[in-house]
C-alpha cells in the first residue's frame, strides 16, 4: 500500500485523439474505470458545465502507478495532430490517416510511478548497502536486495486506461515514446 509520503514520478505520456464531439462524460468515464479494475482510485475528477469529462487522476496501488488524465482543444491541438499524421503518414492505415485528421480534441494520459519519498531515481533503486559511489559493497546484483522493499512499476493501470478512453471516444491512441498508434 502506498504511504503518504510517497511521490508520483512522470514517466510517458499518450495521447487519444478524437473530433470533440465525441468528447465523454465524466460519470461514463468513472463508470467505465471503475467497472475495469474495483481497487482503482478515482480523485480530482473535474467536469465542464454540461457534464464532459476535463481531468480526474487515476491511483493504482496494485500497480505502484497513476494516471493522469487531461481533456485539451484548441488550435495548438490541431496543429500537432497534423504534425503527427504528417510524419506517420506512411504507416498509418487510410480510415487511421483520416481520423487523425478529423481529431480536433485529444485526452492527454500521463503516467506516473508511485515510489517512496526521497528516492531520486526511481528506475534504479540505490540499495541501502551501496558506497558514495553506488557501488554496492557486499557483492549483492545490480537490482539490489530484498531489503530494498523496491516494487516494480506494472503498466496495468495505463493500458487500462487509455483503453477505455479510446473506446469511449472511438479515438486514436498515440504513443509518441515508439512513435505508433496502437491498436
Amino acid at each position: 500500500m502506498a504511504k503518504s509520503t510517497d511521490e508520483l514520478h512522470w514517466r510517458e505520456t499518450y495521447f487519444i485523439l478524437f473530433p470533440q464531439d465525441r468528447r465523454p462524460q465524466l460519470e461514463t468515464v468513472a463508470k467505465a474505470l471503475s467497472e475495469a479494475n474495483a481497487h482503482y482510485q478515482l480523485e480530482n475528477l473535474a467536469d465542464d458545465d454540461g457534464g464532459l469529462l476535463q481531468s480526474m487522476l487515476v491511483e493504482s496501488h496494485e500497480d505502484h502507478a497513476a494516471v493522469e488524465i487531461s481533456y485539451e482543444v484548441g488550435e495548438g491541438v490541431i496543429e500537432q495532430n497534423l504534425e503527427w499524421a504528417k510524419l506517420l503518414e506512411a504507416d498509418l492505415l487510410p480510415d487511421q490517416l483520416q481520423e487523425m485528421i478529423k481529431a480536433d480534441a485529444r485526452l492527454d494520459v500521463a503516467h506516473f510511478e508511485r515510489v517512496p519519498a526521497g528516492r531520486s531515481d526511481p528506475a534504479s533503486p540505490k540499495s541501502p548497502f551501496n558506497d558514495e559511489r553506488g557501488n554496492d559493497e557486499w557483492g549483492d546484483d545490480e537490482f539490489g536486495s530484498e531489503e530494498d522493499n523496491f516494487e516494480m512499476l506494472d503498466p496495468t493501470c495505463l493500458l487500462t486506461v487509455v483503453d477505455a478512453l479510446s473506446q469511449l471516444t472511438h479515438g486514436l491512441t498515440y504513443d509518441p515514446a515508439s512513435g505508433e498508434i496502437l491498436s
